[in-house]
């Protein structure tokens, strides 16, 4: 069993929280997560480049003289790359480069990517975060206060002289997080979007990039139920029998 802290808004530890590595797969493939956040990356490309080839300039396609007794190099159409004004050689067209995995194999990855911050200590729960309007300075407070979960105890044990920025360091104030939550909530969501670093999204939407992506995972009570019954729900990947 894999635990996780508990804090409260005012960083002060509040209890654990025990997690079954076999409810996330048990095991992490780092092949399967580098194929799914590639997948993720091809699917965000853009992919409006646009450039002229021979048949979008203007101009005859008609030989622009015969091919011997000239005394010239011999010539096509005045619309080939040769020649100034003329269509890009190969010219690259709009396109989309998104492309799927299977359905289960993403799942599974989304599993494995949980698994491994909860395996790599970046995972912490944060209890008591309510808001009845927008405070973008209660969510800042509370991540200033709360240390970093892959602290050690002795590390994080009051350093005689240890300065205000050393303090600091060993907070998750200004390190990349993703404030996972049971469902969409706007106050929260406009409570934290200005915080820099911080990605606001429902349990129900993470993937494989954005988990991995964000050093540490911060979900409330709620939404750590919600992941654990999301993942009970879908039934990992599983050989084939023979």
């Amino acid at each position: 069993m894999l635990t996780i802290p508990v804090y409260n808004p005012d960083g002060a530890k509040v209890g654990e929280e025990s997690i079954d590595p076999a409810d996330f797969g048990g095991s992490v493939n780092k092949q399967l997560l580098h194929d799914v956040v590639l997948m993720h990356l091809a699917a965000r490309r853009v992919g409006t480049v646009n450039t002229r080839g021979r048949a979008d300039v203007a101009g005859s396609g008609k030989k622009l003289f015969r091919q011997k007794g000239t005394g010239n190099a011999r010539a096509g159409s005045k619309r080939t790359n040769k020649r100034k004004g003329g269509g890009m050689a190969f010219a690259r067209r709009n396109r989309d480069y998104r492309y799927s995995l299977p359905k289960k194999a993403v799942r599974t990855a989304i599993r494995m990517a949980i698994l491994s911050k909860f395996q790599d200590n970046q995972v912490l729960v944060l209890d008591g975060l309510s808001l009845d309007k927008p405070q973008t300075k209660v969510v800042a407070k509370a991540l200033k206060a709360i240390r970093r979960p892959d602290i050690t105890e002795a590390e994080s044990a009051e350093v005689v002289g240890e300065t205000k920025a050393q303090a600091a360091r060993r907070t998750l104030d200004g390190r990349s997080i993703l404030l996972g939550l049971p469902a969409a909530d706007p106050v929260v969501y406009r409570s934290a979007r200005n915080i820099e670093g911080v990605t606001v999204a429902p349990v129900a939407e993470f993937n494989t990039y954005d988990v991995l992506k964000q050093r540490y995972l911060v979900l409330t009570r709620e939404a750590l139920a919600a992941l654990v019954e999301r993942v009970k729900s879908q039934p990992a990947r599983r050989a084939v029998e023979a």
